[in-house]
């Protein structure tokens, strides 16, 4: 049988569910056919090929490409400034509430070209590309015009085509209350008139929308106005994910369960009842432990409960100038491990499998097995257990995207 590529010399975790830790396969050889998993298992048990094209590792180990399913990664700006102002004791809520935060943000996207937003984003891609990530979801949400939103939009699918990514897209219109809106009920409803009734629509129309996502929060958005754009979204056959109980407990890992959403992430304040409806409605709990850390949070998520209810748990950076700087998905491994306790083993599935299945594509990426697309990581080291271990070394060997490699 004639294939596009064989890799060998190699062990693999696959990340496959149940069975050994890691779904781990020593001395292990893929075969690559159409940018697909033909074969994957023991070298002594490979079949009989001809490849184009020969990678051998000398005994390196080969992940899923890493998946980052939460990230602002488009933005204009900077908000170092603020970070310098929550070392000195102001809270996030005291920012934003005086006019820092998101709508800072906003201000500086709203003024950015769409080349030099992509140039921006790019070089923090770097950082997640540089450890190990094939596949990142970009959200907008720092537009809340028309505009702006379609234009990070628009820069997030120029991402995908031309970074060496997957990127999935998030329209996040429900983020903040625009500025030239606040200040009265009248103008609070016209905006979420635009934005669920106009925006959503106009962008879903481009193409640019793969999920719809938003920030519930007494800071931002309840659940009754999440809800109407949560109902936009069903009509338009979008499927849904949540910014939950960061905060505060708002409800909104019940109402992320209740529309079946993809995810509910931070969750540091969901009850058990929030954590037991997520389970029976199939919602993945992404963690983001870079947003916890930089904003000196003690509510630690309930990973217990998720354990014991058997709620998958996804580990993502939270990319964003605010909160969440963070730029390595490795580097959020590890901080899931130190402040939340997950396992390595929990952190990689967090990266991989989970992760995948937070952005609808478990059909996709996330494991290593046949039919599933080449998106491959490659690590000098010894354990899986080193990519949670180690802070700041560089581990990555190669990634591979859709069987071939990348940049």
């Amino acid at each position: 049988m004639r294939v596009d590529r064989l890799i060998t010399d190699c062990r693999v975790a696959t990340m496959a569910a149940g069975g050994v830790a890691y779904g781990a396969i020593e001395d292990a050889a893929i075969v690559v056919q159409d940018g697909r998993i033909a074969w994957v298992g023991a070298r002594c048990e490979m079949p009989v090929v001809e490849a184009v094209e020969t990678d051998r590792l000398d005994g390196r180990w080969v992940t899923p490409g890493l998946i980052d399913c939460h990230t602002h990664l488009v933005f204009g700006g900077d908000r170092s400034g603020e970070f310098e102002q929550r070392l000195e004791g102001a809270t996030y809520e005291e920012i934003a509430r005086a006019g820092g935060g998101i709508v800072s943000t906003v201000a500086a996207t709203r003024e950015a070209d769409e080349d030099s937003l992509y140039a921006s984003a790019l070089s923090r891609l770097a950082g997640l590309v540089a450890s190990g990530v094939t596949t990142v979801e970009i959200k907008s949400g720092y537009g809340l015009d028309a505009e702006t939103e379609l234009r990070m939009l628009r820069v997030a699918r120029r991402i995908g085509c031309e970074a060496g990514v997957r990127v999935r897209t998030s329209y996040l219109g429900l983020h903040a209350l625009p500025p030239e809106f606040r200040g009265s009920a009248a103008g609070r409803e016209a905006y979420l008139d635009l934005a669920i009734d106009q925006i959503l629509p106009a962008a879903h129309a481009e193409g640019l929308v793969d999920a719809v996502d938003a920030y519930c929060e007494p800071i931002a958005f309840s659940t009754d106005e999440v809800s109407r754009l949560f109902e936009q979204a069903r009509a338009l056959g979008l499927p849904v994910k949540l910014h939950a109980d960061q905060l505060s407990d708002g409800g909104g890992a019940a109402l992320a369960a209740r529309y079946g959403a993809l995810s509910a992430d931070h969750i540091e304040h969901s009850t058990d009842a929030g954590v037991l409806a997520m389970a029976q409605a199939g919602v993945v709990a992404v963690l983001l432990p870079g947003a916890f850390l930089m904003l000196r949070e003690t509510q630690l998520p309930p990973v217990d409960l998720l354990r014991r209810h058997g709620v998958a748990m996804a580990v993502a950076t939270d990319c964003n100038p605010g909160t969440s700087p963070v730029a390595s998905m490795t580097n959020a491994m590890t901080l899931a491990c130190v402040q939340f306790r997950l396992t390595p083993e929990e952190a990689l599935a967090g990266v991989t499998r989970n992760a995948a299945t937070a952005l609808g594509l478990a059909h996709e990426v996330g494991v290593i097995a046949p039919g599933m697309a080449s998106d491959l990581a490659v690590w000098s080291v010894e354990r899986p257990a080193e990519l949670c271990y180690w802070l700041g070394k560089p581990m990555l060997h190669q990634r591979y995207l859709a069987g071939t490699p990348a940049r």
